[in-house]
Parts: structure tokens; sequence; C-alpha cells
């Protein structure tokens, strides 16, 4: 968005405690305003609306858009007490096990507008946080196709990236990565249970590509199984990968296991985008994402012999089958699914924010983010 937005004329300001997208925001001309927006405690929450409120008026910011909850709550202070505009996006399913959780959850439900990233999470906002439903408005995440495009791959890139799994130059055997970072509801125990129950082990090789982000004692328990399943020689726990797409181009089907909803799931539809068929659990996004026998399989959560058999059944095919079914995909997501058409639909929100309150629409807009998912 902060691309879209700079050349829309307007100005992005990412207001953050900043990343490993630090470079890729500037490259697309947005500007971080560093603020440690992801703390919890109300006192630092205090301190950062009025930071925020001053950056809001100091730099004529006319739209607050807010994408997680402990920057929101500091977002919509500042937006009250600027007279900004507040929009949120409502990017995932938040659990809430009492009261106060709830609250705290609710204030991505309080934008002026609420972007919801797909039909499952806009149904969920209307019926959880009591949204008129005419505020709540589905944009599905895009995928760049700039990056996601497998012509745009260098083949040394994809023999490198199958090197550094331990692939042979001449290995034939089918490719399965499992993209998403290492946490139990991802489902990479319930992926390692059904590769242990593969009738032809010998047929696969399975990656787990994903960042820990500090869960050690899962990992340990990934290792564990690994090794009681006797699995080494056929799994590969690769870690965080930059390079996505190179890793879509040296597979051959991706599986998302995941045993809660995902509230849109983007790692299905860029390994679609690829050309790759892909199984995932009938949970949340991935029932909008996925057609069932056409660009991949649908299975129950959790249902280990169901993902077994989902597995067998696209190695089985063969190559052939499985690049009919991903150039299914490939058009479908690349018709439904771009960044092009997430920019072009938020900006038009934009406009409406602004039109509805009087500004020109040569607007500036800042962004807050905090980068927590659950």
């Amino acid at each position: 968005m902060a691309q879209a937005i700079s050349r829309a004329g307007g100005l992005a300001l990412v207001a953050s405690a900043g990343g490993r997208l630090e470079p890729d925001l500037e490259a697309a001309g947005g500007e971080l305003i560093r603020l440690p927006l992801q703390t919890k405690n109300p006192f630092s929450a205090a301190r950062n609306a009025l930071r925020l409120a001053r950056v809001i008026r100091d730099r004529g910011v006319d739209i607050v858009h807010a994408r997680s909850r402990a920057p929101a709550w500091s977002a919509w202070a500042a937006a009250r007490m600027t007279g900004a505009r507040f929009l949120t996006t409502f990017h995932g399913i938040y659990n809430a096990r009492s009261p106060l959780k709830r609250f705290y959850n609710s204030i991505m439900a309080r934008g002026d507008i609420v972007i919801a990233n797909s039909e499952y999470t806009r149904g969920h906002v209307i019926e959880h946080y009591r949204t008129k439903p005419e505020r709540v408005i589905a944009i599905p995440r895009g995928v760049d196709l700039e990056v996601f495009d497998r012509a745009m791959v260098r083949k040394e890139d994809v023999a490198a990236m199958r090197a550094s799994w331990g692939l042979a130059v001449d290995d034939a055997r089918c490719v399965v990565i499992a993209p998403a970072r290492l946490t139990r509801w991802k489902g990479q125990l319930v992926l390692l249970d059904a590769v242990a129950a593969l009738s032809k082990q010998d047929a696969v090789k399975v990656v787990i590509a994903g960042d820990a982000q500090g869960r050690d004692a899962y990992l340990a328990e990934m290792n564990a199984k690994i090794a009681e399943k006797k699995l080494q020689q056929v799994v590969a726990i690769a870690g965080h990968i930059g390079q996505m797409s190179a890793a879509f181009a040296a597979s051959d089907i991706a599986v998302f296991p995941v045993i809660e909803p995902e509230a849109f799931g983007r790692g299905a539809v860029e390994a679609q985008a690829m050309g790759l068929p892909v199984i995932a659990s009938k949970l949340g996004g991935y029932a909008e994402t996925i057609i069932d026998g056409e660009t991949g399989f649908l299975i129950a959560a959790g249902d280990v012999d169901a993902l077994t058999r989902a597995i067998e059944r696209i190695v089985g095919a063969g190559a052939e089958a499985r690049r009919a079914m991903g150039a299914r995909g490939s058009e479908r997501a690349r018709a439904l699914y771009t960044k092009v058409a997430l920019q072009n639909a938020t900006l038009e929100i934009y406009h409406r924010l602004l039109s509805e309150s009087g500004e020109s629409s040569g607007s500036v807009s800042a962004q807050g983010s905090g980068g927590e998912r659950r």
C-alpha cells in the first residue's frame, strides 16, 4: 500500500517499531515513523497515541490505517484527538477467551470502515463484533505477480534451493513444501504423521519452511517426531526462506494443514500463482481460494488419513496432471488475487473516506503496524 499511495500522489507514513521490510518500504516510497507500537502496556500505548497525534498534525495526515490490535488502540485515540479518519484491516481471527480479551480485540472492528481480508473474515467481524455489514468490506490479500511468476525465477536459484534441501541434481522425488511459521496450529505435526503413513515415502521430499520465532520447544518436538518416525531422509526443516518464489518453483506441491481457521492464507494463493497444486485444511479462507478437485484438495482439519490420501493422490497422478492442476490454480489466482487489485480497492476506500469528510483526494495516509498475529 505504501507503493500504491506514493504512486497516487500521497504520502505513506508507516508507524512501526521497524523490521526486515524497512528497505522494501523505502523502495516503495514510504517513510518509517519509528514508534514502539507493539507494546500492550496501556501507559505506553497512551504515550504512543500522543506521539501519533503529533505526527498527524505535523504531517497533515488525513487517514490512519491500523493493521493490528496493539497499535490500533493508539491509532484510534490519535485519530479521535485530531479528527483524522480511522480505518482498520482485520487480518486475523483473534482468540477471545475472556471479556477483557474480546474488548481488546474489538478495536479492529471500530474503524470508520473495516477491511476484511476474506469473506470468511468479513462474516466473523459482523457476527462476533456486531459491526454493521455496510461498514465491513472484503478485500482479499494480493499476490505480487512481479515476484510470484515462475518465468521470473532463475534456474540457478531453483537448483541452489533444491541443493539446500539435500536434493541432488538428478533427484526425481516429488517435492512437497509446507511454508508457514513453526507453530502448532499451522499443523506441521499433522503433516509429519501423514508423511509417516505414506505407502511410498521414497517418492517424496517434504520441506517444512518457516521461522520458529523463538518456539524452540515446538521445534524440538518436531525434530523428535522426525527421529521417532525415521523421516530424516524424507523431511527437511528449512527455516525461514527469503526467496519464496524460488522455493515454490523448486517444489511440486504445497501443503497447508492448519488445525485452526486461517483468515485468508496468502501462501496458498502465492503457491497457486506459481503453478503448484495445493492441499489445505477446509477452514477459513482456504475454502475460498482453493477449488477442491480443480486447483488442489481441501481436507478435514487434523485428519492425518485424509492428508496422507491427498498427498498420495497428487504424487501418484504424475507430473503432467500436477502441471494441469497447477495451471488452473495459477489462472484463478492471477484473475482474483493480485496486488494491484488489493491496492486499487483500498485506494477506493481511502477516496470514499476523504469524500465523506470533505477532504481532497491528494491525501496523506498513515499506517500503523505492530506485526502481531493472534
